[in-house]
């Protein structure tokens, strides 16, 4: 297992996670380039997820030449993926690969950028709401690659917990976070395990993440 247990969240420390970051950093990498990084980045998420999250059980097999007893990952039939659009959306598609049965919820939220930003937090506008039903037994992975102040998180999570009174696990899975967001959504949502490829160093005064890599929807939709 490749994930590091710190005090604010949970890293993910897998080399090919880092590689992909990187490249995905680069203000030369272009948008198919870009797009196809979160893809990928979002796949490597969701296979560490199962490593570090998710048992394994005993079963019997049969292949072309005896019986044997395999593995098998438990729960992999119980996962739910909120898609926080429309930066995750490549993201989530790579979730997929790793959760291919998943039922999947979309949440459209976005800053008031007009309104700016006070005391480290934005206004929230959430235009569009779609939530599959969740059970006990769920494992739910909200997503979204940039946790910069954690007010567009915090919005989302009020949605999904207002549906869900029960569940297995809820992971706020992010590629890149600062640490201002992570601290505002563990302190306003103890029971989400926050999970990160990096924790970058400050909110600029716009709120966005430094080094950061920009902005993930425009660069992954090329609206800039």
């Amino acid at each position: 297992m490749t994930i590091e247990d710190r005090d604010d969240a949970y890293l993910i420390t897998h080399a090919l996670a880092k590689d992909t970051l990187s490249r995905l950093r680069d203000a030369e990498t272009e948008q198919v380039a870009f797009r196809k990084g979160l893809v990928k980045l979002g796949r490597i998420c969701g296979y560490e997820i199962i490593d570090g999250a998710m048992e394994t059980e005993y079963v019997p097999v049969t292949t072309p030449l005896q019986e044997t007893t395999g593995e098998r990952v438990k729960g992999l039939d119980d996962v739910v993926i909120i898609n926080v659009l429309r930066a995750a959306t490549p993201f989530v598609e790579g979730l997929l690969k790793a959760f291919p049965r998943a039922k999947q919820g979309v949440i459209s939220a976005g800053r008031d950028e007009e309104a700016g930003m006070t005391d480290g937090e934005f206004p929230i506008t959430i235009d569009y709401v779609k939530l599959p039903e969740i059970g006990p037994d769920d494992t739910v992975i909200v997503a979204d690659p940039m946790l910069a102040t954690g007010s567009t998180m915090c919005a989302v999570l009020d949605h999904v917990l207002g549906d869900a009174d029960e569940f297995e696990d809820l992971f706020v899975l992010s590629a890149v976070s600062a640490p201002d967001g992570l601290v505002r959504v563990s302190e306003q949502v103890p029971e989400a395990k926050l999970l990160t490829v990096a924790i970058d160093d400050y909110l600029d005064d716009d709120g966005f993440i430094v080094p950061g890599l920009g902005d993930a929807g425009d660069r992954a939709f090329r609206t800039v």
